[in-house]
Order: structure tokens, then C-alpha cells, then sequence
């Protein structure tokens, strides 16, 4: 998502800046009262605009084109208290662009973990952000400018919800199970189906596989790669119509949340002027489903 364009880069950096200084600093003490008040952790995303540089922590490579990137929160107590499902707009300015680029991430650490919080960032050749994002090391700064607040989650509002996920679209998913299974008082039902290319492209995997383990009955997850390795022990292929007649409650009865690449969202959902995707022909209507 680029952001900022037309805008001269001169007069929008000092509008940014301006705005950004004020923003921190009311919203800085807003927090700090409304901390000492309650005696709650600090959140460093209540809500609007944030314009906070952070340091980043560490940098790990976790495939060949993937990297989870920890940011330092300014004290070990504070938290990010971003509501689930939630992401942060990054901002900053690549090298070799003549305007600066703006992109949402959603972060992969529970919401009330003190003093850091982590992204898992995928890089894609000619992307301005995601190479700007590869290229820190530890100690330099990316400025997060707004939280994004995507679907409102309330715990038990679906008894059962099935994820449907492809690639780097399962940073949201895994928000979502990771919140709703941490959450005592929220007993939904979590179905996820996740595509990708290759074994090493299942990201999160030992995440999910301890979620099955802590949480049987509860949790359940489903692999399909279109290019696995020799002695692979996932499912080969595509998600496909059958993959989700296996997997889909009958009937509709669930809630079905979508995010992946464009081909994978418009086989499931179909697209303006074309023809049903696969889930309202297994029954789940617009009502049914919600896209990232």
C-alpha cells in the first residue's frame, strides 16, 4: 500500500514530522496519566495515531525470504494493547525512492507482552518496505505511524471459525488464534487451512503445532503445499473446493476468514462481475465471510 502520493516530499516530510511530534508527545501523556491512574501496563497503541520510532531488538531469518523482526517498546512494562485483530501502518523512506512508502504489518506478539513486540515480514523482490524492512539491523529505527483496527473480534460471538490462509496471509490468522485460544473466557472453535509453495514456506508452523497440542478439541490445523519436498509429510496441492468440503462445517455454520494472495482470494470469494467463488458454493454466503 503506498502511501502519501502527489504530495511534495519536502512540505509532507515537515507536516509528518509536525503533526508526528505533537501526536507523540499528547498522546505520551495521555498514556502516562491513564497509566498511574489505574496502574495498568502502558500501551503504547491505544487507538489513533502513534508516530512512534522504535528500535529494532533483533533480526532472524526464518526461510529464505522471510525474517521475524522484534521492536523494543520504550519501557520493559510497556505493551502494544492493540485489540484483536489489529495491525500497524509502518512508514518510512527506502532507499533509491523518491517517496516515502507506508505499509500495514500485523504483529505476531500477544498484545499484552511486555517490552517488545515482533513482526514476521516477507520479502518480495521490488518491494520498497519489505527490502527497507530486511535491510535493518538491530538498533535502527522504524517509525509506526497508526494502528489499524481490522474485523472487531468479541469472544464466543461464532461458536466455530474457520481460517483460511496463503502465504504471508497468515500473520492475521495467527493474531487471531492466538488471541482467541489465550483467552479463558473465549471457548471458539478454530479450524485453519493454510496453502503455501513449499515445506519451507509454512511459517509459524511449531506455533500452531503446540496451539493443537494445548488446546485438542479446540484447535486444528491443515497443510497443503503445491511444491513439497521429497518425503514431505503435507498434503500436496492447492486449496481447492475439495480441500474445504473436507474441513468446512456443512451448512454455513461457520464464520470464514480469508487473506492471502489475490489468486487464492478470488478462487474463495470471487470477484466483481465474475462467477461464485468456492465458499458461497459450499454454502457461505458474503455474510459468512470476511477478507483481510
Amino acid at each position: 500500500m503506498a502511501m502519501f502520493q502527489g504530495v511534495r516530499p519536502s512540505y509532507m516530510l515537515g507536516g509528518v514530522a509536525a503533526a508526528g511530534i505533537g501526536l507523540t508527545l499528547l498522546s505520551r501523556n495521555l498514556m502516562s496519566d491513564a497509566s498511574a491512574a489505574t496502574g495498568a501496563p502502558r500501551k503504547i497503541f491505544p487507538g489513533g495515531p502513534a508516530f512512534l520510532a522504535l528500535p529494532l531488538e533483533s533480526s532472524e531469518m526464518v526461510n529464505h525470504n522471510t525474517k521475524r523482526l522484534r521492536f523494543k517498546l520504550p519501557q520493559p512494562d510497556s505493551i502494544t494493547g492493540l485489540p484483536l485483530e489489529s495491525s500497524l501502518v509502518t512508514f518510512a523512506w527506502p532507499k533509491g525512492h523518491w517517496k516515502p512508502t507506508g505499509r500495514p504489518y500485523t504483529p505476531i506478539t500477544p498484545s499484552d507482552e511486555p517490552g517488545f513486540f515482533e513482526l514476521l515480514v516477507k520479502h518480495y523482490p521490488g518491494g520498497g518496505m519489505s527490502t527497507h524492512l530486511h535491510s535493518l539491523q538491530p538498533g535502527d529505527s522504524l517509525r509506526f505511524v497508526v494502528p489499524l483496527k481490522g474485523y472487531a473480534w468479541t469472544p464466543n460471538q461464532h461458536p466455530h471459525i474457520t481460517l483460511i490462509a496463503g502465504g504471508a496471509g497468515i500473520t492475521p490468522m495467527f493474531q487471531m488464534v492466538q488471541g482467541i485460544l489465550r483467552d479463558p473466557q473465549d471457548s471458539t472453535r478454530i479450524s485453519l487451512v493454510f496453502g503455501v509453495n513449499s515445506d519451507a514456506d509454512l511459517l509459524l508452523k511449531d506455533e500452531f503445532d503446540r496451539f493443537e497440542r494445548q488446546y485438542p478439541g479446540r484447535f486444528q490445523a491443515t497443510y497443503t503445499v503445491s511444491r513439497p519436498g521429497p518425503g514431505s509429510p503435507h498434503r500436496e496441492g492447492y486449496v481447492t473446493r475439495e480441500l474445504l468440503k473436507e474441513v468446512l462445517p456443512a451448512g454455513g455454520s461457520s464464520k470464514v476468514f480469508v487473506c492471502g494472495p489475490p489468486g487464492l482470494e478470488d478462487a474463495l470469494v470471487g470477484g466483481k462481475g465474475k462467477s461464485p467463488g468456492i465458499l458461497e458454493q459450499l454454502g457461505y454466503g458474503k455474510d459468512k465471510v470476511h477478507k483481510f
